[in-house]
């Protein structure tokens, strides 16, 4: 079993934060991150489950990610993406809104749509995936689709 307190002190080192710079702002939640004791929190679960289980190495990974995200230096970007996504005010941005399905086809095939981008198409999500056979929709429900969390 993978001692995380362990391997924390071998990948420590202190949380830089940077002051705004250009446009991009440190993110508030990053001044109350206090990543050794999220990783004693998931360390302690891990302990609550059977060595070798799946859960275990669940929370293993949970823990290794985050000391990957810091290794990187790319905390303060997972931290933003942290908020954004635990934020109830946060909106997942639209690329572009199409009232019906052959709107959103000529715009698909005009080339102007990028890998990843969701739009709307009469009120449903859905997301522009590129397939080696050309650029098709995925759908997928947007945020306000799904309703409150628990409520299904």
């Amino acid at each position: 079993m993978l001692q995380l307190a362990a391997l924390a002190r071998w990948c420590s080192r202190p949380l830089l934060f940077e002051e705004p710079t250009k446009g991009r702002h440190a993110m508030i939640i990053s001044k109350d991150f206090d990543m050794d004791s999220i990783l004693r929190t998931l360390d302690a679960a891990s302990k609550n489950y059977p060595p070798g289980s799946k859960e275990e190495s669940a929370v293993q990974l949970a823990a290794i990610s985050l000391l990957y995200i810091r290794r990187i230096k790319k905390l303060d970007d997972f931290l933003e993406y942290y908020h954004d996504f635990s934020d109830p005010t946060f909106r997942v941005p639209v690329a572009q809104a199409f009232s019906t399905q052959e709107e959103a086809d000529k715009w698909l095939a005009s080339g102007q749509a990028s890998d990843g981008e969701l739009v709307r198409i009469a009120g449903q999500g859905f997301q522009v995936i590129q397939l080696p056979s050309g650029t098709r929709f995925l759908r997928t429900p947007l945020p306000e689709e799904l309703g409150p969390p628990g409520s299904e």
